[in-house]
């Protein structure tokens, strides 16, 4: 029975439905999947873990907030993120404060998944993720729950003059009740398994979109500090965020059908577990990068190089898109045509790079594996 457009509505809210029978399956795959990756992290050392995180988390930020449509500098985000993990990447950047709230919400929600998540928490993250009290050009209730002052909280797209709403949260009024009832759920006893429960509560809260902005970048934090309890392990090897940002318009059509659904969310945990698989293989398939950048830095350790060429050398084990030329060099290196040829030659010599066998208008190199 429908008893409004909105799951909220529904006189047995938040009494949340699943079939446990149809999730069995791709549950097994997840945790088969997390076992695997965690597998394969405790052979590889400290130093190498650290470097997957750091490389997990910076994609966590960087798109957690391209899901609104924020572009953050990835080197600003690493660099703050390198800095509170203690990993050592021999550079100094200027603060953004921006950037450091994201940061901050993040490490927040994993490195401390285990302490309960209170209403003073969330207010923290939602200050830090608006340090100026400012969304754009709006003013913004910052550490408090939105009071509907220029009406009901809508999520809506199009030009103004024909926007579309996909949603619209429960009153403020109830956010008293709500909140409490929310909080009280994610800090007990889990009644459901903790794959799901990291599903529900991204869900539940972004449903109630109790903040007047962030709701979508904390609901993920949520979701982070979750899945962070399920797996049992504080460092953060997947990012959910960024496969997310990979499926948007999915995962904008999933949540609306959803919160104008029923109290059954079947649909939205299976796509949930389905999101969670493919962050974690494209996480094994990141570790592979990891684990092929160290193997090629212990192969060329004896070789002496100037910091110009390890800086170039790591651009391209980290995926240097295009194809690497003496021009390029010369711009990521920030010095002359002629000094990145005399890099390049040195390089090519201890056959450390090679020429490229496709042709083209002009000579590219690329690393030599062997």
């Amino acid at each position: 029975m429908n008893y409004g457009e909105y799951v909220w509505q529904s006189p047995h809210w938040p009494d949340w439905q699943y079939d446990l029978a149809v999730l069995a399956e791709p549950l097994a795959a997840v945790s088969l999947a997390q076992g695997r990756l965690l597998g394969r992290l405790t052979d590889i050392g400290l130093s190498l873990q650290n470097q997957a995180s750091l490389s997990a988390l910076t994609e966590d930020v960087v798109q957690t907030s391209a899901i609104e449509g924020e572009t953050l500098n990835v080197a600003s985000v690493r660099l703050s993120l390198a800095r509170r993990l203690g990993v050592d990447l021999g550079a100094l950047a200027p603060v953004d404060r921006h950037i450091e709230g994201v940061v901050d919400m993040v490490l927040d929600a994993t490195s401390n998944a285990a302490k309960p998540l209170t209403a003073e928490r969330l207010f923290g993250w939602h200050a830090a993720l608006f340090p100026t009290g400012y969304s754009g050009l709006s003013q913004i209730r910052i550490g408090a729950w939105r009071d509907d002052t220029h009406g009901p909280m809508q999520v809506v797209s199009g030009p103004i003059s024909r926007q579309r709403v996909h949603f619209q949260a429960p009153p403020a009024a109830t956010l008293f009740a709500e909140m409490p009832r929310f909080l009280s759920w994610l800090n007990g006893t889990a009644q459901e398994p903790a794959l799901l429960r990291a599903g529900l509560g991204h869900l539940w809260f972004v449903t109630l979109h109790p903040f007047d902005d962030g709701n979508g970048r904390i609901a993920r934090a949520i979701g982070d500090l979750l899945l962070t309890r399920a797996d049992g392990c504080p460092q953060r090897f997947y990012s959910v965020s960024a496969q997310i940002q990979r499926e948007r318009k999915a995962y904008y059509d999933i949540l609306e059908r959803t919160q104008k659904g029923s109290l059954d969310v079947t649909a939205w945990l299976a796509w949930f577990l389905d999101t969670v698989l493919k962050a974690v293989e494209h996480a094994n398939n990141a570790l592979d990068l990891v684990l092929a950048k160290a193997h090629f830095w212990r192969r060329v350790a004896t070789i002496p190089m100037n910091e110009r060429q390890i800086k170039v050398l790591n651009r391209l084990l980290d995926g240097f898109e295009g194809k690497l030329t003496t021009s390029k060099w010369a711009a990521i290196a920030k010095c002359s045509q002629d000094t990145a040829l005399r890099d390049i030659t040195e390089l090519v010599q201890h056959q450390v790079l090679q020429k490229a066998v496709a042709g083209g208008r002009s000579t590219h190199y690329e690393i030599r594996h062997r």
